[in-house]
């Protein structure tokens, strides 16, 4: 039977606190990664559909703010055509896609993460309605998503979410899990200031890198360093531990880095500015006494760390260091709820 309707979910990105750096398979990690949920930076996908078992699909069209995007239509239409066994609605279906982001492109931000989420929530609401389900399949549309971008696994779920397989967690490779239930409640209230220092599109993709793992020679050291890491860090993040608990974030963002510079051939995203930043974050948080911290994602860009009773502290470093970024460009982000679905 024909069948039409509009969905539209708003999903947003995430910061990995342990890094996922290396796949295999069919964007499987070789290692676990655990995320904040992030809110303010956020991907608002509307999807009109007409499905019809006479159609032979997906078909699809597609605007990225309003305005024809190619390469952007590709891509998702690969992806659609990827997933039609998973979904198999999809292959009687026409679809017209609108995306719009709340952040500006080559901000530092994961918009992957929170775009291939949006849609793949989209997509379980539709396959619900024509099946006439009553459920979101959230570990579905984890899958999907990462399917779509690895990292996009992780934005499903509220405030923090394990990506890969930990047999004491009971996570998977395949699927993000939700875990924040026995986290202290600070880590709950964190903030991330996103300090831009280049805007520039970086000199190798994420994708790329990911590939250089597959013969760095410290590939298997890190693999297991990822499991210590969160195992250590769940426990100071229990423990509602700032110290131990910035101390491992710090580290992972650096040993991603260092990963890069012993790749063959070898890279550098860091950027001058970046290194400047992350020097005065540790002297304010030494000085000061304030639980601050930083990480990094693949580029040069920092995400700033600190829980909400550290706001008016950190908003005089936060005045310090605003000329480091390009046009002074600092994003406000903090700890989020997950997807929404929206109206209209």
């Amino acid at each position: 039977m024909k069948q039409s309707g509009s969905v539209k979910w708003k999903s947003p990105s995430n910061i990995a606190l342990v890094k996922y750096w290396g796949k295999y398979g069919k964007q499987l990690p070789r290692n676990p990664s655990i995320s904040f949920t992030l809110d303010a930076a956020h991907t608002i996908t509307s999807v009109d559909y007409i499905y019809d078992p006479e159609t032979v699909g997906p078909l699809l069209n597609f605007t990225f703010e309003g305005k024809s995007k190619p390469e952007f239509k590709k891509k998702i239409l690969a992806f659609l055509v990827d997933i039609a066994g998973e979904v198999p609605v999809l292959k009687h279906m026409q679809l017209t896609i609108d995306s719009w982001n709340s952040f500006p492109h080559s901000s530092g931000i994961a918009s992957s993460a929170s775009s291939m989420s949006a849609i793949a929530m989209c997509l379980v609401d539709i396959e619900r309605q024509i099946n006439k389900g009553s459920d979101i399949d959230l570990y579905k549309a984890s899958h999907l998503a990462r399917l779509g971008s690895g990292s996009a696994s992780r934005s499903v779920f509220p405030k923090m979410s394990i990506w890969g397989e930990m047999e004491k967690y009971k996570s998977s490779n395949k699927f993000a899990i939700p875990y924040h239930a026995k986290i202290d409640p600070i880590f709950q209230t964190f903030h991330d200031d996103i300090l831009i220092v280049s805007k520039t599109e970086k000199a190798v993709s994420s994708r790329a890198g990911h590939a250089l793992m597959e013969n760095n020679p410290y590939a298997a050291a890190r693999f297991q360093q990822a499991h210590d890491n969160i195992e250590n860090l769940i426990t100071a993040m229990t423990a509602g531990d700032l110290d131990t608990f910035g101390q491992i974030v710090e580290q992972e963002a650096l040993t991603l880095h260092a990963l890069m510079m012993a790749s063959s051939p070898p890279y550098i995203l860091l950027e001058p500015a970046t290194l400047t930043l992350i020097s005065k974050i540790q002297n304010f948080r030494k000085e000061q006494n304030v639980p601050v911290y930083f990480t990094l994602d693949a580029g040069p860009n920092i995400h700033m760390l600190y829980p909400h009773s550290a706001v008016a502290a950190v908003s005089v470093l936060l005045d310090e260091i605003k000329s480091y970024c390009v046009d002074g460009l600092i994003i406000s982000d903090r700890v989020g709820n997950g997807p929404d679905k929206m109206e209209g």
